[in-house]
């Protein structure tokens, strides 16, 4: 018989209904009965005992809220009746690192097939980047997207052009507005297969965004470190450059970032400041005959084995539910795990949604220098979040809070499950690299773009995004890879989830298997074997993150 409740931790006081739960309903777990006091939907927490007002609920091991009133054993936890409460933290004079390594053996002597960088790091793809130093260039940046995709072979079909044709058609033959409402269409996947011109060049990416200028000096020298972590980016051959010239993120300013990043840097970049070259014309056709150069020399390139120690991974999670820190999030970490102990390198970012495991994640910091940051990063980010008027506490979203997710801890003590129970490696700020295998902390937003945005920007070649409501998020340059935490989700919207891990809740899978079974998918990827939905779709979502004001 499939389980209904679970109890994530033996110190937990309170359950997680499987499936839907009615009133008078009894249900048992590891021999104690509880009796329903009302309709628990699939997904949400009810209480495993009486709680009186203050009282502190437990989840995950760790404090996660407590009661605003008294609750009946048996009744459901809602924002109603809990508010977010989250334990206190500091320095630990004990470093906690000591951890199970999972067998890796049936991996050690597997290959990824990937693009071999000068640096020495493995790419999963191979791309070429056109970037504006400041949004003045956007436009441009525009005009070199219609002037390079389509001749070169890699525009997209308009797939949906066909549907609004017959709508013109039917608006035109005189039917009434109702009946062309009533229209349905069958959208087919659209022909992708056009002649590229650079077979081994997987596409040219254009990255705009609205910054540059305008803000403080440190936003630009953050967006051009974010810049540089792309430029650098093993998944890219090379870059076109497009500059205003007298914009904060100067070109003098990208440089010094690249060269933190690879102080041997030599890959094609070609840098076109519109100010000195004048007319536009001037400076389109230079920048179309520079990137077809480039382009050229990055065709050369082409997928050799490697060691999957040559893997970094971006752990993410968006559109969460109640199921995700049970299933897709702890199967997640059981990958991050087994990569670890293969020697590769992982990325768990999204501060705000550390919130309430802050002891657990600092005490498992090799070093007392990465606990401290780690502390010193989280304390600050929570204090500027509380001078804009706002606070972790707020960080559950409307959907979140609809599918179980009532408190920040809750989210964010599920959350945490994606970066498995090894040691962390290094903590760093937005947008610094990963320079150490292992598991890296990276300071972020929990904004889904953002964070995804940030993690690719520090080094991961791909990204495994586990959602229970459902997201398109994407990255221009490294595949990301979505997995539904329940099965229903994943029944629904094949066409964007990669993989189900529903198949734990549902009992028909242990969380290890799954997440053998993902880095099994991992590997598929990032050999260009299989192609994640993300990039099929050409999801290129890229939003740089603005920690300060605007001058």
């Amino acid at each position: 018989m499939k389980q209904k409740v679970l109890k994530v931790h033996p110190d937990d006081n309170v359950l997680v209904a499987l499936q839907d739960l009615e009133k008078a309903e009894t249900v048992q777990y590891n021999g104690t009965v509880y009796t329903i006091q009302e309709q628990i939907p699939a997904k949400h927490k009810f209480a495993a005992k009486a709680f009186d007002k203050d009282d502190a609920l437990v989840m995950y091991g760790v404090l996660v809220g407590r009661a605003q009133q008294h609750i009946a054993a048996g009744s459901r936890i809602a924002v109603e009746n809990v508010h977010h409460a989250a334990s206190g933290y500091q320095l630990a004079t004990q470093r906690r690192t000591a951890w199970q390594q999972p067998d890796i053996s049936r991996w050690q002597q597997k290959t990824f097939m990937g693009y071999h960088r000068a640096d020495g790091s493995v790419g999963t793809a191979n791309y070429w980047l056109v970037i504006p130093l400041v949004f003045c260039e956007n436009r441009n940046v525009e005009v070199l997207k219609e002037a390079l995709l389509s001749e070169l072979g890699y525009s997209r079909p308009a797939q949906y052009a066909a549907f609004t044709r017959s709508l013109v058609a039917q608006q035109q033959a005189g039917k009434d507005l109702a009946a062309i409402l009533e229209t349905t269409y069958a959208a087919g996947p659209g022909n992708n297969e056009q002649h590229r011109i650079f077979e081994n060049v997987d596409g040219i990416k254009f990255l705009t965004h609205d910054g540059g200028c305008g803000g403080i000096r440190q936003d630009a020298q953050t967006l051009c470190g974010l810049l540089a972590g792309y430029i650098t980016h093993a998944n890219v051959a090379g870059a076109t450059v497009l500059s205003l010239g007298c914009q904060n993120a100067q070109v003098s300013m990208l440089q010094e970032e690249i060269k933190k990043r690879d102080a041997n840097f030599s890959k094609p970049l070609y840098i076109l400041d519109q100010q000195q070259t004048g007319a536009e014309q001037v400076l389109i056709t230079d920048a179309i005959r520079k990137t077809f150069a480039g382009l050229v020399t990055a065709n050369q390139c082409t997928r050799q084995p490697a060691p999957l120690s040559k893997l970094c991974i971006g752990l993410e999670c968006g559109g969460s539910d109640g199921f995700s820190g049970i299933s897709a999030n702890p199967a997640i970490g059981y990958t991050s795990d087994l990569l670890v102990a293969l020697g590769g390198s992982v990325i768990l970012a999204e501060f705000p949604e550390l919130c309430g495991v802050e002891q657990e994640m600092s005490d498992r910091c090799r070093s007392a220098e990465d606990a401290t940051r780690f502390i010193q990063l989280m304390r600050t980010y929570q204090r500027r979040a509380e001078e804009a008027g706002s606070g972790f506490d707020m960080n559950p979203s409307p959907g979140n809070i609809k599918d179980g997710l009532i408190t920040d801890a809750i989210k964010s003590a599920g959350a945490a499950k994606k970066g498995g129970t090894s040691p962390v490696a290094a903590v760093l700020d937005y947008p610094e690299k990963v320079q150490q295998p292992g598991l890296n902390l990276l300071c972020t937003p929990g904004n889904d773009v953002e964070s995804t945005t940030a993690e690719v920007g520090s080094g991961a070649n791909i990204v495994l995004f586990t959602t229970g409501l459902g997201t398109p998020t994407g990255n221009p340059i490294a595949p990301v890879v979505k997995l539904s935490s329940n099965t229903k989700l994943y029944q629904r919207m094949q066409d964007i989830i990669d993989i189900n891990t529903g198949t734990i809740i549902d009992g028909e899978e242990t969380i290890a298997a799954a997440g053998e079974r993902i880095l099994d998918y991992v590997i598929q990827v990032a050999s260009g074997t299989i192609t994640a939905k993300s990039v099929l779709h050409g999801q290129d979502d890229f939003i740089p993150w603005k920690r300060g004001v605007s001058l």
